[in-house]
């Protein structure tokens, strides 16, 4: 449920993480398996396989 860290970004600029109102916190929007949980719990998440930079301008570079 929450997100790894992928080389060259963190969660925080991944744009499966978001917020959810529901728990009050950010999450990974993509599910997740058991060693990819345990990986994310312990830190050690230096290459996510999901990790996409999120560009909120994205939509604006392609209308140019």
């Amino acid at each position: 449920m929450e997100q790894k860290k992928a080389q060259g970004g963190t969660c925080e600029t991944c744009e499966f993480y978001d917020y959810d109102e529901y728990l009050d916190a950010y999450v990974c929007d993509i599910r997740l398996d058991e060693d990819e949980m345990i990986n994310f719990l312990g830190g050690n998440t230096r290459s996510c396989p999901y990790y996409r930079y999120y560009d909120e301008y994205k939509s604006v570079h392609k209308q140019i």
